[in-house]
């Protein structure tokens, strides 16, 4: 059984890659199972894939742009350059399915297999999809959705699954987390995250209110591999040396960290991607988040705004991101513990934590056939 996965390179799309990998191994675990990747070049998906014994080839991608820039005629001859490249790939890989994570990077794998007539499903994080997977939506058999209110897509085609975790995310013990964080365990803890690619301006507003925060919470605190140093330097500065051993900080929290994090946290701040969202729907945890305002077709502020509607979240809008703003809310949210419980009940209703077995199930009985 031969699976060639695609997509981008972030981790919110590696990381339902892997669950899938996963589960598909926890299916068929006597079966001969070959694993391939074919997307841009990222040296973090690379790292990540390898251990999972998925084979990793690179290719050229370029985004589609729908607005003048200069970068369109780059990424143009990228994607020129990147199909013939998929395409030889695939026709001598002979890979028996197609799973596409979407974004840029799986443009010329998509369309040079379907062209070789291979079996294509699809899965979109979002509640509306980027430019790409709208148009790779026609070549798929199978379209897989996270939200029940997914735009665009044919819905003959549509399955509502959720985005796909890792199960191991949910598998923290509360207890070891206070040995690997070295929480003191005397204050609500909060749970600061940045994707893997960090969060700048959440960054910016926590630093300015850091000493008031460390008076009444301990934070953990994962802001980004090339935001580390600088954010610790500033931290370091600006925290009273009473206060320091509350304040914990990563460049990255590995899937362990991760698991027991979300194990220990009393709240959540977090961007508004479908990975985030999930992770801490299904670690029912109640969260804080704040859309990144750059992403494509606004996706983070429209997932955000339909994980909250359910009341499992509060949404603050980049615009509205002051550092004292901010702080009230976290205080309110600690004043009132009966919303705190409703937040978790409502996060747990929304998850969907067996997204992943139930698209390798699909993926196994499809090519079972």
């Amino acid at each position: 059984m031969k699976i060639l996965f695609t997509g981008g390179g972030t981790g919110g799309h590696i990381f339902p890659i892997i669950a899938i990998a996963r589960e598909i191994r926890r299916r068929k675990p006597k079966d001969k199972l070959e694993f391939f990747y074919l997307g841009p070049k990222d040296e973090f998906a690379s790292i990540l894939l390898s251990q999972e014994g998925i084979n990793v080839k690179t290719i050229f991608a370029g985004k589609i742009r729908r607005y003048f820039s200069f970068k369109n005629f780059i990424d143009i001859f990228k994607i020129l350059i990147g199909i013939p490249q998929a395409f030889f790939y695939i026709f001598f890989s002979t890979p028996d399915l197609i799973f596409s994570k979407g974004g840029y990077g799986s443009f010329p794998v998509v369309l040079s297999g379907w062209l070789l007539r291979v079996p294509i499903f699809l899965h979109e994080s979002d509640t509306v999809p980027g430019l790409t997977n709208k148009i790779l939506g026609k070549f798929a058999l199978e379209i897989f959705v996270s939200f029940p209110r997914t735009d665009f897509f044919s819905p003959k085609k549509m399955i509502l699954t959720g985005n796909p975790i890792r199960k191991e995310i949910l598998e923290g013990v509360k207890e070891k987390s206070n040995e690997l964080f070295n929480l003191s365990g005397e204050r609500p803890v909060i749970l600061i995250l940045g994707g893997s690619q960090g969060a700048q301006k959440i960054n910016d507003v926590l630093l300015i209110i850091l000493p008031e925060m460390l008076k009444e919470f301990e934070i953990i605190h994962q802001c980004g591999e090339k935001n580390f140093k600088q954010v610790k330097a500033e931290a370091n500065t600006v925290i009273p040396e009473e206060l320091r051993k509350y304040y914990h900080i990563f460049p990255f929290l590995r899937e362990s960290e991760m698991a027991h994090a979300y194990q220990v946290s009393d709240i959540i701040i977090s961007r508004a991607g479908s990975g985030s969202i999930f992770e801490i729907a299904a670690a029912g945890k109640p969260s804080i988040l704040i859309p990144l305002k750059t992403a494509a077709q606004n996706h983070q502020i429209k997932n955000a705004y339909q994980y909250a509607r359910l009341g499992a979240a509060i949404v603050i809008e980049e615009e509205n991101l002051t550092a004292h703003f901010f702080l009230k809310k976290i205080n309110y949210l600690i004043a009132h513990p009966n919303d705190i419980e409703n937040m978790k009940k409502k996060a747990k209703e929304f998850s969907q934590p067996k997204a992943a077995k139930i698209i390798a199930e699909y993926i196994v009985e499809y090519l079972s056939k």
